[in-house]
């Protein structure tokens, strides 16, 4: 049954079967407005855990009742080159990552450059990037 509704439209059914309004169910689970939002207009397509175990609790579900609705995202790696990485790396030293996006799922990119020290004692920037949604990084 899973194959024939969404993560989306599972979640605003449940929800609106329990007589919550958006709020309500935010106010339910420690979740903001915006992340019940998101789930339900189909921008999630899985979950942390730790949200989909306030969903189910608050919905009065068991976590597996929603997962079963989520889809995994298969990751390739092969589409990645390393030009593409070291492109990155530049954008994100260079603070130019506005408009950085994932390029398996095309979420954005998470960015921070972590200051290390290097074996001379001076400063190495090091960049990093993770995506919003699923399990691509740049390490």
């Amino acid at each position: 049954m899973s194959e024939l509704k969404s993560l989306a439209e599972f979640i605003r059914e449940t929800r609106e079967k329990a007589g919550f309004s958006i709020i309500g169910l935010a106010k339910r689970t420690s979740l903001s407005v915006e992340q019940i939002e998101d789930i339900e207009a189909g921008k999630e397509l899985f979950l942390p855990a730790t949200t989909r175990q306030k969903l189910a609790k608050g919905l009065k579900l068991n976590p597996a009742d929603i997962k079963q609705y989520e889809r995994i995202m298969l990751v390739s790696y092969d589409k990645v080159t390393n030009e593409y990485i070291d492109s990155v790396k530049q954008m994100i030293l260079q603070e130019e990552t506005e408009n950085l996006r994932c390029p398996i799922c095309g979420a954005k990119l998470n960015t921070k450059i972590v200051r290390l020290i290097d074996l001379e004692n001076k400063i190495a920037l090091h960049p990093k990037a993770q995506c919003s949604k699923c399990s691509f990084q740049i390490k």
